[in-house]
């Protein structure tokens, strides 16, 4: 299984970046707009449309408010993905929001690592970044 492994600063506070990404049914509106273009909860699922027309169904596996983590997996019988996001404070102020991706069979991790690339650029977009990470 690849792993990959992405540390996005923002500008925004702890607080508010844990906000926005715990915001499971809109994270087109608060934490990556332009990446992400619709969301539908269901339940401990959640459908998620992508700019570029890409459905997905993910299962949201864990939400840990005290480590501000947040762990979900892709519904999909060919390809194996597990990902997390955690929120902690910058050391300059703002937020480092780590996101790592686990995903089966290795031959399919480039396409989810510009996935994840443009994603990142979306979430610097929507809660704001001055800073590089």
């Amino acid at each position: 299984m690849a792993t990959i492994h992405r540390e996005i600063l923002v500008d925004a506070d702890v607080d508010a970046s844990w906000a926005a990404l715990c915001d499971v049914g809109a994270i087109q509106e608060r934490l990556a707009r332009g990446f992400v273009i619709d969301t539908v909860l269901e339940g401990d699922h959640r459908t998620v449309t992508f700019a570029g027309g890409i459905v997905v169904r993910e299962r949201l596996i864990a939400r840990d408010d005290v480590r501000r983590r947040l762990a979900y997996a892709v519904v999909d019988p060919e390809v194996r993905h597990h990902a997390s996001f955690q929120v902690f404070p910058g050391d300059g102020g703002g937020s480092r929001i780590v996101w790592i991706t686990d995903v089966a069979p290795d031959s399919a991790a480039p396409r989810f690592a510009g996935m994840i690339d443009t994603g990142v650029a979306a979430i610097r977009r929507t809660l704001g970044a001055s800073r590089q990470g």
